[in-house]
């Protein structure tokens, strides 16, 4: 059993990334800026964004954390992003979900410049996505891409369950997966909270991909052998034993899935990491298109 391990992928390709930017420095080039817009005093938000901000730092990108209060109308936030849309010196920036209840997310996704949505949630790079075109695909699963590809694990052919459709991970790993090339020619099964004898699903899959947010859903007996494991589940679940009070679990019964599969993804430390290298990435990619453009 091969662990899928994100923190060392993710670091090498910070390090690469990097590289890459040590050579702009030498060249007298500008350097990538991302911006990060949130909005209230998430604390999880908070942590998510201070992250990516030092891994900003780590790469030598240029960051900046625009910080706006709880009571801000949608109004306010859509005047903000068309500054940032307007602002040359910014790359890509990202609007940390979720947003207060005042605000309409769909509105405010629209609103960003499609050119520097480094998180690929515009319908505009969504659309080129399932068109396979190049655009900017969405962190986590370009992450999940980055690691099957990095560990060469085959997915001609394979036959791929993905559970849960959100927007942000499930409905495109369901595109991507069936897309032309490697990693992808796989056949794709999407199933969900109404999906019928999952079980049954799931225990024909060649590679599962779990999105769905409930702790150690994914257990022993819904898998075959030599199965490949991703797992991007992250809960908080009370844990009196932890300094924090809660330990983080993964949506796979790890410790009894993990004898059976031939590759899976540890929670924390593997899909996790990923998101932030991808979304550095994607930040990288929208100075070099940025540079075309000009």
């Amino acid at each position: 059993m091969t662990i899928l391990d994100g923190k060392k992928v993710s670091n090498d390709i910070k390090n690469e990334i990097k590289a890459e930017v040590d050579k702009m420095i030498a060249n007298g080039e500008k350097v990538p800026h991302l911006a990060a817009v949130i909005v209230g005093n998430d604390g999880a938000s908070l942590t998510y964004v201070g992250s990516k901000v030092r891994a900003c730092e780590r790469v030598g990108f240029e960051s900046t954390m625009v910080r706006l209060s709880n009571t801000t109308s949608e109004v306010e936030l859509l005047d903000k992003i068309e500054e940032l849309n307007n602002n040359d010196a910014i790359d890509g920036f990202i609007i940390q979900l979720p947003l207060p209840d005042q605000i309409d997310t769909q509105k405010v996704l629209m609103a960003v410049n499609p050119d520097k949505d480094v998180d690929g949630f515009h319908p505009m790079n969504f659309g080129k996505m399932a068109l396979d075109m190049s655009t900017f695909i969405p962190a986590t699963p370009f992450g999940i891409l980055e690691l099957l590809d990095r560990y060469n694990v085959d997915t001609k052919g394979k036959h791929t369950v993905v559970i849960g459709r959100s927007h942000i991970v499930g409905r495109p790993m369901s595109i991507l997966m069936g897309r032309k090339g490697f990693p992808g020619n796989s056949t794709v099964t999407l199933t969900h909270s109404h999906t019928k004898n999952i079980t049954q699903i799931t225990s024909q899959a060649d590679i599962i991909i779990s999105a769905l947010g409930v702790p150690n859903f994914l257990k022993a007996e819904m898998v075959k052998d030599d199965v490949v494991i991703i797992d991007v589940g992250i809960t908080r679940v009370p844990d009196e034993t932890k300094e924090r009070g809660y330990r983080i679990t993964g949506d796979v019964d790890f410790e009894n899935v993990s004898k059976k599969a031939s590759h899976i993804t540890p929670v924390p430390g593997g899909v996790g990491p990923m998101t932030i290298a991808m979304l550095l990435k994607n930040t990288l990619l929208a100075r070099e298109r940025h540079i075309q453009r000009s």
